[in-house]
């Protein structure tokens, strides 16, 4: 377990971003705005303490697969970039980026996070993980070269992401950047 929990309080856009990228332009230009300045559905998507997988699937009327595009893994951390999409048609939905503290997790939850089979959000709920979402930051985000792939074939001019936390037994174990399109 990490000995200096300070680091755990407030994810960092630009070392999450710099997991997967050289310079988080790449990923888009980020505009940190007030949750209550998001225009509708983002509202509703991303300003709010609930697991992203269950809203997404809410509001698409859908359930999401989860799609790895890049993972790193140390003895003490696990990162992943994914995308959910739609189960219904394939369209993706949301690209994030995810940081979890491995030693803050029951091992067979972390196994089931790290076989990249199901959403983070899913696997915390179907083993009833105590857990509270904390939202950090909302971005408006005009996308770079790496989202625009992420999110094709829909072109995508603007979108919306947040940062949070995910706090599990009451310690931060999780950190989140998850950027949505609504499509």
């Amino acid at each position: 377990m990490p000995t200096n929990r300070s680091n755990w309080t407030h994810p960092d856009l630009q070392s999450l971003a710099g997991l997967f990228f050289e310079n988080c332009s790449e990923l888009g230009q980020f505009t940190e705005v007030p949750p209550e300045s998001l225009p509708s559905p983002y509202r509703e998507l991303l300003g709010h303490t609930l697991h992203m997988t269950v809203t997404l699937e809410r509001h698409h009327v859908s359930p999401v697969e989860v799609v790895v595009i890049g993972k790193k893994i140390t003895d003490s951390h696990y990162a992943r970039k994914s995308l959910l999409r739609r189960r219904s048609d394939g369209a993706i939905v949301q690209f994030g980026i995810v940081r979890l503290a491995k030693p803050l997790l029951a091992d067979d939850v972390r196994e089931e996070i790290e076989s990249e089979s199901v959403p983070l959000g899913r696997v915390l709920i179907d083993h009833n993980v105590m857990r509270n979402v904390k939202l950090m930051s909302t971005w408006k985000i005009v996308p770079g070269p790496a989202l625009r792939e992420a999110f094709a074939p829909a072109t995508v001019d603007e979108c919306y992401g947040r940062t949070a936390l995910i706090y599990t037994d009451g310690v931060p174990a999780v950190e989140l950047l998850e950027i949505v399109v609504d499509i």
